[in-house]
């Protein structure tokens, strides 16, 4: 179902991916008790942060690992950016279909960066692999993107699905007719194994708030080495 590349093992041998496959879930467009556990997990959050600046939010080793991968494609880590909203401006995690919500927040709680997919969309098996900077893809906006060379990216048999720097596709999207989900994670290094298996155990768990029908078929953190 997933396979690690060579060059992605020699390029990146101390980052981790991890992968959660649920079937027979549920995709509502709301859910009360989601909902309810959102509204927990942001005061959490703002307790946990409360009176740190920009500076001490990303020294977090989380998003320092996160930081330091972005630093080399000059971009931002747009979760960091996120938390900053919810901490220091009242925002909310953003209120979207139960399955993509259940991922945001737990990407909000563990800082980790993840892509959710429509399982019957996907061509298996995937494949982690590193961009030459040749490939296209079409993003989740609708737009065509060529990727970074070196950026970490997730195909299936058709093309690219997911990278670090664009997210997801546009293809394999989740929608209100998704039955059967995959997560993937991509944890560069700076972050270990047990970090990722508790971040798919949380996303496992809020699915399970909806969806209590669902079953688990695979739950698995990969390793460079």
């Amino acid at each position: 179902m997933f396979e690690l590349t060579p060059a992605w093992k020699s390029t990146y041998p101390e980052a981790h991916a991890g992968v959660l496959v649920m079937r027979a879930v549920s995709n509502p467009a709301h859910h009360a008790a989601l909902e309810s556990q959102k509204l927990a997990l942001e005061e959490r959050l703002r307790l946990q942060f409360a009176g740190q600046d920009r500076a001490a939010i990303a020294s977090h080793p989380v998003l320092h690992a996160y930081s330091e991968y972005y630093r080399q494609f000059k971009k931002t880590y747009h979760i960091q950016l996120q938390l900053e909203s919810i901490v220091s401006k009242g925002k909310s995690i953003p209120s979207v279909a139960a399955l993509v919500e259940a991922m945001f927040m737990a990407e909000m709680q563990d800082m980790l960066l993840t892509a959710g997919h429509d399982l019957d969309m996907v061509q298996l098996p995937l494949t982690l692999n590193v961009a030459a900077g040749t490939e296209q893809y079409t993003l989740l906006r609708g737009e065509e993107q060529v990727l970074k060379p070196g950026d970490m990216m997730i195909s299936d048999q058709k093309g690219v699905i997911s990278s670090i720097v664009y997210g997801p596709d546009q293809r394999t999207q989740i929608t209100p007719a998704t039955r059967n989900v995959i997560f993937t994670v991509y944890a560069p290094p700076g972050i270990d194994e047990r970090t990722v298996a508790e971040h798919l155990q949380h996303i496992q768990d809020n699915v399970l708030v909806f969806a209590p029908q669902a079953q688990v078929e695979l739950l698995k953190v990969y390793r460079g080495k």
